[in-house]
């Protein structure tokens, strides 16, 4: 928590209004660099792609709150970041229980069983495409909320059983969980609808079990396997509902405003010069989806040098988006969109332990959303050339708020 008697420090901007200029900012500074987050929490933060690299394989380095932050119970309730940081599921458990915990639900998201996903997500995607081509010539679209949103959710919620009269409701109020502007009363509403809507759910589920990933997780028998407490279903429903489409929602969008922005690299994916495998990868570079997941902590003091040391307890917030832009990483154009550039590593979606289970499903989402789209609507445009689009208000996600569109331009 804060503390008058310490220096003040860099404030990171709760609302994300320019994540990647705050990153560069932080990353000339040094490997970590203390930072103030919403709520008086002061974290290290890490924005270069090297000690990213390093520290999400690091056994030093947790993501466990109770076992290894000892300031948690400072942290007063409603706090912004706290539905992440204090999720209570896999993704925040440590070691031999988290690689337990995980794989309850990994195997459903290996690439050889998201591959047999590709005729559903198609058939989403067709309707979609199909309802902005029928717009009248000249009329708008935003294609964050006609397209990538509605995709992606239908995808998820079909797979962890949310019923069509839940969607709207529960991921609507993900939504507002993930806006880390909001102010602390706002934000503690927010968690308690999120709680009662994943518990609605987990009792609908109850009720009438399914072929499901909820089901699954409340039926689970396999040997060995302890159930799950009422708090680790929600906090693991919320982890992979809110994972499986926010993470997508801001690709897709993402790729098709720079796609848009810049007919070249239209021309090039026509002309078989480049691949929507490599639009995908040098979006996840160059404009990733996630930026910050709060938290991480020093397991013990952790020592990276040019005079910065982590002490044990300390937290650490990543930036897995500012990677990507990271000179020393990726010398040629960092700040440009290239997808036909040779390097387009990137750390878009974690590292390590904790290396996101819905990766495969978010690039074979984005790959048939984009490619439909393009194909289908070839004269499709930016209904606002050279006006940069608004930004999702938080410091978590990383994405346009909304892509407005013209499916059918007026002829000339």
């Amino acid at each position: 928590m804060s503390d008058s008697s310490v220096p003040r420090c860099p404030f990171l901007d709760p609302a994300g209004s320019a994540l990647h200029a705050e990153a560069a900012g932080l990353r000339a500074r040094g490997p970590a660099v203390l930072v103030e987050l919403p709520g008086g929490v002061r974290a290290w933060s890490v924005t270069r792609h090297a000690v990213i690299h390093a520290l999400t394989t690091d056994p030093r380095v947790s993501r466990d709150f109770r076992l290894h932050w000892p300031a948690a119970a400072e942290v007063p309730q409603g706090w912004v970041l706290g539905p992440v940081a204090f999720q209570d599921s896999f993704v925040n458990q440590y070691g031999a229980e988290h690689r337990a915990s995980r794989g309850r639900l990994a195997p459903t998201f290996l690439p050889r069983r998201v591959e047999r996903m590709r005729a559903q997500v198609q058939a989403t995607a067709d309707g979609l495409v199909a309802a902005l081509g029928a717009l009248a010539p000249g009329e708008r679209a935003d294609l964050r909320s006609t397209l990538a949103r509605p995709l992606t959710l239908t995808v998820i919620c079909d797979l962890f059983g949310v019923s069509e009269e839940m969607r709207a409701a529960l991921c609507a109020v993900i939504d507002t969980v993930l806006d880390s502007s909001l102010g602390e009363e706002r934000a503690l509403a927010a968690q308690i609808e999120l709680n009662e809507r994943l518990s609605a759910l987990l009792a609908h589920k109850r009720a009438r079990p399914a072929a499901d990933l909820t089901s699954d997780l409340l039926l689970s028998d396999r040997p060995g396997e302890r159930p799950l407490s009422e708090q680790e279903l929600i906090g693991t429903l919320f982890t992979m509902i809110t994972g499986g489409f926010e993470t997508a929602v801001n690709l897709i969008s993402s790729a098709a405003l720079e796609l848009l922005a810049d007919p070249a690299h239209l021309a090039a994916l026509r002309a078989g010069a480049i691949g929507w495998a490599d639009v995908i990868e040098e979006t996840l570079r160059f404009e990733g989806p996630v930026m910050h997941v709060p938290l991480r902590y020093a397991v013990e003091e952790i020592d990276l040098g040019e005079g910065v040391l982590i002490a044990k307890g300390d937290p650490i917030i990543i930036g897995f988006a500012a990677a990507g832009r990271d000179p020393e990483a990726h010398p040629d154009r960092p700040d440009v969109f290239d997808p036909a550039r040779a390097d387009t590593s990137h750390l878009a979606f974690g590292y390590g332990p904790h290396f996101c289970v819905g990766a495969p499903l978010a690039r074979l989402e984005t790959e048939i959303a984009l490619r439909t789209l393009f194909e289908r609507l070839p004269d499709l445009a930016l209904a606002e050339p050279g006006r940069a689009p608004e930004r999702v208000p938080s410091m978590i996600i990383n994405g346009p708020a909304a892509l407005d569109v013209v499916p059918r331009p007026v002829s000339r």
